[in-house]
């Protein structure tokens, strides 16, 4: 087993029905960008019932059809936003969280302590959130995942992962293993993915492989590390 293997994201995704809402973070292989992305997915028709609306440099999830949402309460929130040199992505209302918390001098995993998995038995999904923290010539990130210790949801378990940037190399974790019932929890570290120098070909490559039946909302961003110029790539089923 090559445990320094880096692989291409379609690879882990191709012909997986349900990997549930994912982040993707790292660096490009020219070493000039850092990469975050954030996508959805959903199998019942409150989640699948939204789209990603970007405002003002911020992720939000939205609904598609208003008349037709059952509960905002897990499906509706900022996924992006930025603090200072922080950029912050997660898959629910814990990116207010550790906005809130950095803005109050907690670190990342400070932050999160106040929160857990979602209270969505049986599956109990785990929150799972990124951070990237530029510097003057590079950046850092940390993901975390907060997951049920077990079948009865009756504790959480906290995960921090710490990175440093390396061309070429991104860390991917996903809320599912798979499709089930309940739906079986990621487990194990973030995933080594690859991060190539075109958004245009990490977009297409990932919202190509995530399945066409299941997928929602994909939202890509680089950063050009010396300039802090952005750009992006949105793609909603939806609309």
């Amino acid at each position: 087993m090559d445990v320094y293997k880096i692989n291409n994201i379609a690879e882990l995704i191709k012909n997986n029905s349900y990997v549930g809402r994912g982040i993707v973070i790292g660096k490009t292989e020219n070493g000039k960008k850092a990469c975050t992305a954030y996508f959805i997915m959903g199998r019942s028709a409150n989640s699948r019932n939204r789209v990603f609306k970007e405002r003002n440099g911020e992720l939000f999830t939205e609904p598609f059809d208003a008349s037709k949402v059952e509960d905002p309460s897990l499906i509706i929130y900022a996924a992006l936003r930025s603090l200072d040199n922080k950029l912050i992505v997660t898959n629910g209302d814990q990116t207010d969280t550790i906005y809130n918390g950095i803005k109050e001098g907690k670190t990342f995993a400070q932050a999160l302590e106040s929160r857990e998995f979602e209270p969505d038995a049986p599956n109990f999904t785990p929150r799972i959130s990124g951070m990237v923290a530029f510097g003057e010539k590079d950046f850092t990130y940390q993901i975390s995942i907060l997951k049920s210790a077990d079948a009865q949801g009756s504790a959480c378990c906290r995960y921090t992962f710490s990175y440093p940037a390396v061309a070429g190399l991104g860390h991917f974790i996903h809320t599912y293993v798979c499709d089930g019932n309940p739906i079986p929890t990621f487990q194990g570290e973030p995933e080594r993915v690859i991060i190539p120098d075109s958004i245009d070909e990490f977009s297409d490559t990932l919202w190509t492989a995530l399945d066409p039946d299941n997928k929602i909302s994909l939202y890509v961003r680089y950063t050009d590390i010396a300039t802090g110029k952005t750009e992006s790539r949105l793609i909603n089923k939806n609309g």
